[in-house]
């Protein structure tokens, strides 16, 4: 009786240990497994939900099914005309196929290592086979119009090929693919060699890009010396033109008092004949009153300014002293 029930409790015991470690296992959302028995794969499980394995055999091994991040670090990396700059990438990915990526990498931890060999690879490549223009650069629009007047509020701006005629050494260099096309050349490579991992590729972004201390000193010289010929050229060329403006208002001015001047001197000629002929007429109606006249008018003109008179024994004063008034 004593073993019976010994060997009822080893049996309960082993039923509780196989409940308690269990033939079930549940994946949860956004997880997905590979069943692994002996080192074997024999199953993936993709679904979440309630699923069976066989006890102290097979091995669960969970991995996330949802896009995961990968963060690079800032690398220093030359250009095509060998100017160093730091680059900072990121990039999205997720686990394709489990059973690939379970024999090749196993952890998510050895995934990210092997993201960032490959993609810091493509990157270095792609920035050392093109110019520092394409990697900084996105568009040729300061090519197809420069604001420089614009940003101020003044004027309308000109556009590079104004710029280029007042100010012929600033030069604006073409880009021909840009950063985001660089981007994306980038992911087109680093997918070309993921899928035997079991990972896809979302996508790569470049998160940053930034100037070694050297060239951005560098960069920051050129940029002041553009700007300072420009300055020049846009001084140079409103000089010119207050020249030419002054040079116009001084030839209007000339030709307006001119034109005042001809006029003014027609109208006084004029008037002088017409005084003239008033006083041929006045003179030949009555002579004597006429002389009369102009003598008071003389008179009244200048004797207030005399302070004293040593002699009257003039003719100016015969209206003055004579009785005949003559």
């Amino acid at each position: 009786m004593k073993k019976f029930l010994i060997g009822i409790g080893i049996a309960v015991a082993i039923i509780v240990a196989v409940i308690i470690i269990g033939p079930f296992y549940i994946i949860e959302e956004g997880e997905q497994a590979v069943i692994v028995q002996m080192g074997r794969i024999v199953n993936t499980v993709t679904e979440a939900g309630l699923h069976v394995k066989v006890p102290f055999i097979d091995d669960v091994v969970r991995y996330p099914s949802r896009i995961l991040a990968w963060d690079g670090e800032q690398k220093s990396m030359p250009t095509r005309e060998k100017q160093y700059i730091w680059v900072d990438v990121t990039a999205r990915w997720r686990i394709a196929d489990p059973q690939k990526f379970y024999e090749s990498i196993s952890t998510i931890n050895a995934a990210y290592s092997k993201l960032g060999e490959i993609i810091d690879s493509e990157v270095r490549t792609v920035v050392a086979e093109n110019y520092l223009r394409e990697s900084v650069r996105n568009s040729n629009e300061i090519l197809e119009r420069v604001n420089t007047l614009d940003s101020l509020g003044i004027g309308d701006g000109l556009d590079v090929a104004e710029i280029s005629t007042l100010a012929p050494s600033v030069s604006y260099e073409s880009v021909e693919r840009g950063r985001r096309r660089l981007a994306e050349e980038i992911l087109e490579r680093s997918r070309r060699m993921v899928p035997e991992y079991g990972i896809e590729l979302k996508d790569v972004v470049t998160r940053q890009i930034r100037y070694s201390d050297e060239l951005t000193q560098s960069v920051y010289a050129r940029m002041i010396k553009e700007r300072n010929q420009i300055a020049q050229a846009f001084r140079s060329e409103g000089e010119g033109k207050k020249a030419e403006w002054m040079g116009r208002m001084d030839n209007d001015r000339r030709s307006i008092m001119s034109a005042a001047y001809e006029r003014s001197e027609t109208i006084r000629g004029a008037a002088d004949a017409e005084v003239t002929r008033i006083y041929a007429e006045a003179y030949n109606q009555d002579r004597s009153f006429f002389e009369f006249w102009r003598a008071m008018e003389s008179y009244r003109t200048t004797l207030p300014k005399f302070d004293k008179t040593l002699s009257t024994n003039l003719n100016y004063f015969n209206y003055l002293y004579s009785p005949e008034a003559r």
